[in-house]
């Protein structure tokens, strides 16, 4: 992965999580919604954390696995955004929003993987 694209993913992941601290502060305080809004806010948070132990990787395979838990971590995010959608919880505009953040997040992790993992093979 460039140095860009690993600024870039540290950037968003970090600005995608304070996103996704202000949604679980809207949701408990607003909407008095405490549980699925925890596990957003686990789930949301964890991706830009991740992507900060993957830079500090002991080696490829270690890089390739933390961005694979990252992924994972991004995954789960999406379900969250989709069940507070589906339960009210959020508008479908505030859903589509995060959700097009998340989802691009998603897709530079995914990315990043494949180039990591195409570095290996060389």
């Amino acid at each position: 992965m460039s140095a860009l694209t690993k600024n870039i993913l540290k950037d968003k992941s970090f600005r995608f999580a304070i996103r996704i601290v202000n949604l679980r502060e809207y949701l408990v305080h607003e909407k008095g919604e405490h549980v699925l809004s925890k596990q957003l806010l686990r789930s949301g948070t964890a991706i830009g954390a991740l992507v900060r132990e993957a830079k500090n990787a002991e080696s490829k395979p270690d890089f390739i696995h933390k961005l694979g838990i990252a992924q994972k971590e991004c995954d789960e995010t999406l379900y969250w955004l989709e069940l507070l959608s589906e339960t009210k919880f959020i508008t479908k505009t505030e859903y589509q929003s995060v959700f097009s953040d998340a989802n691009e997040l998603l897709k530079i992790i995914r990315s990043s993987i494949i180039t990591a993992k195409k570095s290996i093979n060389l």
